[in-house]
């Protein structure tokens, strides 16, 4: 709630942890109220929540030598915003859009690139991007809010081994794998959107071949090269951070959710906040 600090609420939920039988947390966890959670590792954890904060908790209890990875995002007062509300809707379609589609076969690329259109789907009907879907995807605007994968394998380590890629193509699932699946959105202070289009798995193939440094030089140039285009995004998102994350086990005829009890409809999330 309004004026409690972001440790508090780690104490309390490592506290259940600890309760439930955990030797200890899978990683260090991230309690994130307000702009912090615009920030992907923050584990600072030391600012109060302010009255109309949303707070983004990523957290997870290793138990039997598996860690948890779970995230969720609540309203400290327990009403979204208009805003608040609209960014955690898009957030929470790309999620269970990307959920139902797990099953035997399904490769693991074709996960993010389904949360990436949902995700630019959103931002087109707000506004929030100075182009159609299919230029915003081409382009990449959704990066400038969705800038991270939309899982990873999860095991003994929060981000467990094993390759995402064949030689040839993304890796296909198959029945026992686990991972999570966490699409996020995030309005910092600092969204630029260039006119340039191009290929993410080109420019990963290119910091390969010429190391990180080099390569991000050439991306920077490209982008100066290309220009930018002017779109300024309403005041009152900014400082929105919404993620949501659960842990998926692919089954033989599809999945399993392992952590759906843990609410996710705005509506719930609003009443429990509310108790």
């Amino acid at each position: 709630e309004p004026g409690v600090n972001e440790r508090e609420i780690q104490a309390v939920v490592e506290y259940a942890f600890r309760l439930g039988g955990s030797a200890r947390v899978g990683y260090p966890s991230i309690v994130a109220a307000g702009v912090n959670a615009t920030i992907l590792h923050y584990t600072q954890n030391d600012q109060p929540v302010g009255d109309g904060d949303l707070v983004l908790i990523d957290a997870g209890a290793e138990y039997g030598y598996y860690t948890a990875d779970v995230t969720r995002t609540f309203p400290a007062n327990g009403r979204f915003t208009a805003e608040q509300r609209a960014v955690y809707e898009a957030v929470l379609d790309a999620h269970q859009t990307v959920i139902r589609q797990v099953a035997p076969g399904l490769r693991f690329h074709d996960m993010h690139e389904t949360a990436r259109r949902v995700i630019a789907e959103h931002l087109v009907e707000l506004g929030l991007v100075p182009f159609g879907v299919e230029e915003t995807l081409a382009k990449r605007h959704d990066r400038e809010f969705f800038m991270h994968g939309t899982g990873h394998w999860l095991g003994m380590d929060v981000h467990d081994v094993g390759s995402y890629r064949t030689p040839d193509a993304s890796r296909a699932l198959e029945p026992g794998m686990v991972f999570t699946v966490e699409p996020g959105i995030y309005f910092t202070p600092y969204i630029r959107f260039s006119n340039l289009e191009y290929d993410v798995d080109e420019w990963m193939e290119r910091r390969y071949l010429l190391g990180v440094d080099k390569a991000k030089e050439l991306e920077a140039k490209e982008r100066e090269a290309a220009g930018f285009v002017d779109h300024d995004i309403p005041e009152a998102f900014l400082g929105i951070g919404v993620r949501i994350e659960d842990d998926v086990l692919v089954t033989a005829d599809g999945h399993e959710n392992l952590t759906e009890a843990a609410l996710v409809q705005p509506d719930a999330v609003e009443a429990f906040c509310q108790r």
